[in-house]
């Protein structure tokens, strides 16, 4: 791995960390918000979050 690869991946790892934050937060706020009481709803809203944020992540973010 060259020295600018390196560079590029220590700036890129604070964006990746509050991606993940981010997701989390989501994730949290739904379940308080909407899904306190149906927990099989709440799994597979869950699920489908991580999906939307990976397949985002993965299309989009990775590529820099």
């Amino acid at each position: 791995m060259t020295y600018m690869e390196r560079l590029i991946e220590v700036h890129k790892t604070p964006y990746v960390v509050l991606y993940f934050l981010v997701m989390v937060a989501i994730i949290v706020g739904v379940d308080f918000l909407f899904l306190r009481h149906h927990s099989g709803v709440r799994l597979i809203v869950n699920i489908g979050v991580v999906v939307v944020f990976a397949s985002f992540y993965l299309v989009l973010l990775r590529k820099r």
